[in-house]
């Protein structure tokens, strides 16, 4: 028996998924109840009036060689927000099962848990040690045998700290037939750490998120992967809508994830690095600025004596800053997205 049997909704155990059309661009396509032809000005490369491939195995193999893992452990999906909320579908019955989230976090973890009527397991990140995961928390919170999924986002977001690995491991030891842990890395090409995909072989209920929308710069394309044991993506792809990845998605992506692109990307990142490093240095020295973050992300997380009047002043110079006040321990903090040169010295101005 699968040591996911334990896990996952019995429902989602026995459903046959739908049975999409079949695809292979070698033949006439008769079966699908398609437009039989291009309509005018349609430029992309396969034609928009077809379906596109269920689960592109082209992006597949991108994907994989990205993150170099193995093509059968990853499912794309639009966004890292779809697959939040498959995994919650697979794995948590209504009023029944929990999720485990760790606050101040992204807030899409309680969302889908909530849409989902899955009960929420909170425990609170170490304020005092820097918002460190609390391990020891985690751990007596763990023997709920109604916990099936925890999500882990580190870098954490809205604080910008990663979590210590060891903790993260440990936990993955500790609930490995209850639970799956699912550790959104969203923010990691930014870090100094690499990815935990590498210890997928030894913690098999480890799951890792990754996206496309922020060190790749392709937000608007709505690309997100799920990198996990290969049952469990077979058990996910079960759910996901049969055409995820629109036409001029895939060939957008597929053309942007280009050697030259890629080969770009570490000057890319460091860019950023720099920026949030200046930007961070300039922040402190502001007599309205209690405290900036250490920020392992694209992003810092300032602390304000007067938070309010900081984000009017911003908004007056036409900036959008994310409020984050209604978040656990974060009752004066505000999120800036490290920007380019140009609109990081617009921020400080304004604020000065």
């Amino acid at each position: 028996m699968s040591w996911l049997n334990a896990l996952v909704r019995p429902e989602i155990l026995t459903l046959k998924p739908y049975a999409h059309a079949t695809w292979d661009p070698a033949f006439t396509r008769l079966h699908a109840n398609e437009w039989p032809q291009r309509i005018l000005n349609d430029e992309s490369g396969a034609g928009l009036n077809h379906y596109p491939e269920p689960q592109p195995r082209v992006l597949i193999a991108r994907l994989a060689e990205l993150y170099a893992v193995d093509q059968s452990r990853v499912l794309v999906g639009r966004g890292s927000d779809e697959l939040i909320d498959l995994l919650v579908r697979a794995f948590c019955r209504a009023d029944k099962d929990a999720v485990l989230v760790c606050p101040p976090t992204f807030g899409m973890y309680e969302i889908a848990a909530q849409i989902q009527a899955a009960q929420i397991v909170s425990v609170p990140l170490n304020r005092a040690r820097g918002f460190a995961l609390d391990t020891a928390a985690v751990l007596k919170a763990c023997p709920n045998p109604a916990v099936k999924l925890l999500f882990l986002c580190s870098p954490n977001n809205p604080t910008g700290n990663l979590m210590a690995e060891e903790s993260i491991l440990a936990i993955a030891k500790c609930v490995r037939r209850q639970a799956l842990v699912v550790v959104d890395e969203a923010y990691v090409e930014f870090s100094s750490r690499a990815s935990l995909v590498s210890r997928l072989d030894e913690y098999p209920n480890l799951a890792v998120l990754r996206t496309l929308s922020k060190a790749h710069g392709l937000a608007g394309a709505r690309v997100g992967t799920l990198i996990a044991d290969s049952e469990v993506i077979a058990l996910i792809r079960k759910l996901i809508a049969p055409y995820a990845t629109p036409q001029p998605t895939l060939e957008a992506v597929l053309s942007l994830l280009s050697p030259v692109h890629l080969q770009s990307l570490p000057q890319r990142i460091r860019e950023i690095q720099r920026e949030r490093q200046h930007l961070a240095q300039a922040l402190r020295t502001m007599p309205s600025v209690k405290e900036v973050l250490p920020s392992e992300a694209n992003f810092l997380l300032a602390r304000f004596i007067d938070p309010g009047s900081a984000l009017a002043r911003a908004n007056r110079a036409k900036l959008l800053i994310r409020d984050v006040r209604g978040q656990a321990d974060l009752e004066d903090a505000l999120r800036i997205t490290v920007g380019t040169s140009a609109q990081n010295a617009r921020l400080i101005e304004a604020w000065r």
